[in-house]
């Protein structure tokens, strides 16, 4: 790769955005107001402003192996925190992706080093759904069913933070889980029922 290139790209990018709109970057500079906090992958082919057809300003991206959502990654808390407290975000999702290779490798024998405790709560959502799962006998599936139950997971980890259920409760935020399919380029609303999944246990984790 020659990273000259990519100051090139960055030219051409900013002729391109002020032929559509001379005040683009004036407008870019006076802070942003986004709508939207995604959670999703590191993943180089999973990249959330284009695959949503957003630009710039209009959603606030935070992204990690296997979009985890930890409660002692302080990265993540404060991520949440900052874009529910401070941007008043209205709607917040975790959005995984088919062929995710942190899911992949959790699932793998192999010692990985410091990922190992990370990779060890995807480990976990397996062991939670290890039933469902090991009914599966085709792999891919069975990876790709985990991708959404890890999913699922990571969205009740981000319901039972006080950020997210103060907003909640005050303003009507929502949360989704969504999976991206890199083989066909879509997005799919997993539609999870979070009161389903949680109403008999919510009053361990309400917080007031």
């Amino acid at each position: 790769m020659n990273l000259d290139n990519v100051f090139k790209n960055n030219e051409k990018w900013i002729k391109a955005k002020l032929s559509e709109d001379g005040e683009f970057f004036d407008e870019l500079g006076k802070g942003q107001n986004p709508e939207l906090l995604y959670i999703g992958c590191s993943d180089s082919r999973v990249t959330a402003e284009e695959l949503m057809g957003m630009g710039p300003g209009e959603v606030f991206v935070h992204r990690n192996i296997a979009n985890m959502v930890i409660s002692i990654d302080l990265n993540v808390m404060s991520v949440i925190n900052y874009a529910v407290n401070q941007l008043k975000v209205n709607h917040v999702v975790v959005c995984g992706h088919y062929a995710c290779g942190g899911v992949k490798a959790a699932m793998q024998s192999a010692d990985l080093g410091i990922l190992n405790p990370w990779l060890r709560n995807i480990r976990d959502v397996y062991r939670i759904h290890r039933n469902e799962l090991n009914d599966i006998e085709d792999e891919d599936k069975k990876y790709d069913r985990l991708v959404e139950l890890n999913v699922q997971e990571q969205c009740v980890n981000l319901i039972k933070t006080a950020a997210v259920q103060k907003a909640y409760r005050d303003r009507g935020l929502k949360v989704y889980g969504w999976v991206f399919d890199v083989h066909t380029g879509k997005l799919i609303d997993l539609n999870i029922d979070f009161e389903g999944i949680l109403g008999n246990i919510m009053e361990i984790y309400h917080l007031d």
